[in-house]
């Protein structure tokens, strides 16, 4: 007796069909930030870094940091006990770490959508985009320079983008908008084309002050002066030197209690010693001083702990990413940052080739596992970073992004609940059978593994007819889906309206300048 063939069921009809409508729908989820279930990496022992951190403290003292063209911050320091001779500071020891002490060790960052609002610290991952290329790359058009159509594009790709909890702030320079207003346009594509968290300007006090009073019309102008509702990027001109520009915007953020990341930018070997150990001791002075100033103009304002750095090609002078040395002063810096209490940044899609290809894909997930593994709490350039960080490339953007759902994965570590334990299925099944059909995996299966929006995992034979496309041409795919099913998030008129007469009046105040 043979076993009689099953029903088919009639096309178009039951569970297929509602199957096959849910893969079709458009859908923007945002994942929550990463509430990592995993330990971090710690490579260093107490004793180093005792010694780190005693040599950071005696860079301070005796060495000292500039901090350049700026009056008013070489009197507070005079007003906290440094030593102040022309532009150099010199701190007394353990004087900035007690300055440090007020800065939050984890703060929430709001989003005008409460859903998508983040929290930066503590055991958390917070995954924002790549920041500052000047050229962009597509597949089809090659590189150039960025133009606001591009940055809002970006914009449009971060809030489509499940894995990513930021909308970023500088993700490419809109070199086609002047100088000194295209902050404004900026501003506004993060605050209505996307309801996640969004950055600052800092390319300027006034344009900081700019960043605040946009903030005011969005969430109110007695809530931001309450809440964080912006992080911003302060570089460091490391080696030890901090200059007006950035300091005069984390006086304006610290000051209207928003987020300062306080960031040394070290490029092994050009910026830093050469040593692991050295590099770290640089990078902990620079941020005890930043993170100090940033409490001296606000005491309990939000600092962030940050180290951007990479090694040197000692032949060609260019930045290399990806490196094991690079990897060490990350993990390193990680275990400065929980000691000191305070949030860290560091990690992204770094690479240095011109193309999202093989060298990209190394280097890129070798930084981003290092930044999970490290404790960073806000990674910044996590998606889209190509070129040494000179090109946003598109379809980059999107493979990055859609890996970023592996750091979810990995984080969550493993569960040993009774769900987790499986004890049923293996019972069910016994030996010799298989877990397709058992209830276990039926109850599990939509959200057990992982799944990738862009990686091909086809039969050979489908793959081929389907035209053999490599992940740079399904990326190409997927940019140009997620462009085309893109809605913006709904906005109160009102206060569109009062953004675009912000921007309007700043604008028409002053001359364009491309300078």
């Amino acid at each position: 007796m043979t076993e009689a063939a099953p029903r088919r069921r009639a096309r178009g009809s039951g569970g297929g069909a509602a199957r096959r409508a849910e893969r079709t729908s458009v859908k923007i989820e945002t994942a929550k930030y990463i509430e990592r279930n995993i330990p971090n990496f710690e490579i260093l022992n107490e004793e180093a870094l005792e010694i780190i951190e005693y040599n950071a403290d005696t860079i301070l003292e005796e060495v000292g940091v500039n901090f350049v063209d700026n009056p008013a911050a070489l009197q507070r320091w005079r007003e906290a006990g440094a030593d102040v001779q022309g532009e150099r500071v010199r701190i007394p020891r353990g004087l900035a770490r007690k300055l440090c002490s007020t800065a939050p060790a984890e703060f929430t960052q709001h989003a005008r959508n409460p859903e998508k609002s983040v929290v930066i610290g503590g055991k958390n991952l917070v995954l924002a985009p790549v920041y500052g290329p000047p050229f962009v790359r597509t597949r089809s058009g090659g590189r150039r320079y960025a133009t606001m159509d591009d940055f809002n594009k970006f914009v449009k790709l971060a809030y489509m983008s499940k894995w990513l909890h930021h909308s970023g702030g500088t993700v490419c320079e809109p070199t086609d908008i002047p100088v000194n207003k295209r902050h404004l346009d900026m501003l506004m594509a993060h605050m209505t084309l996307s309801d996640k968290p969004f950055m600052g300007s800092v390319t300027e006090p006034s344009r900081a002050q700019d960043s605040v009073d946009m903030a005011g019309i969005l969430f109110g102008k007695e809530f931001v002066q309450n809440n964080t509702v912006m992080t911003s990027l302060t570089n460091i001109n490391s080696p030890m030197t901090f200059d007006d520009v950035m300091m005069g915007s984390l006086e304006v953020y610290a000051q209207n209690m928003q987020a300062c990341i306080i960031s040394p930018f070290i490029v092994g070997g050009a910026m830093a010693p050469v040593s692991v150990a050295g590099t770290l001791t640089q990078v902990l002075a620079e941020v005890l001083a930043g993170i100090a100033y940033n409490q001296l103009c606000r005491a309990g304002a939000p600092a962030i702990f940050g180290a951007f750095v990479s090694s040197i090609d000692m032949n060609s002078g260019a930045p290399t990413f990806g490196t094991p040395e690079a990897s060490l002063v990350t993990y390193g810096a990680g275990q400065l940052a929980r000691r000191l209490g305070v949030p860290f940044r560091s990690a992204g899609s770094f690479c240095g080739s011109k193309l999202p290809d093989a060298q990209a894909a190394y280097e890129t997930a070798n930084s981003l596992n290092m930044g999970l593994m490290s404790g960073v709490n806000f990674m910044l350039h996590s998606c889209g970073w190509l070129e040494g960080g000179l090109v946003a490339d598109f379809e980059k953007f999107v493979m990055d992004a859609d890996q970023l759902g592996t750091l979810h994965g990995l984080a969550k570590g493993i569960s040993v609940d009774e769900n987790g334990q499986a004890m049923d299925a293996i019972r069910e099944v016994g030996p010799g059978g298989h877990y397709l059909g058992c209830a276990h995996t039926q109850a599990n299966f939509k959200s057990a593994f992982w799944k990738s929006e862009v990686l091909d995992y086809k039969p050979f034979e489908q793959w081929e007819e389907e035209g053999a496309r490599d992940t740079y041409a399904l990326a190409e795919s997927r940019v140009e889906k997620l462009l085309a099913t893109y809605e913006q998030p709904a906005l109160d008129p009102s206060i569109k309206m009062a953004l675009d007469e912000y921007v309007a009046e700043k604008k028409a105040s002053m001359p364009d300048a491309f300078m």
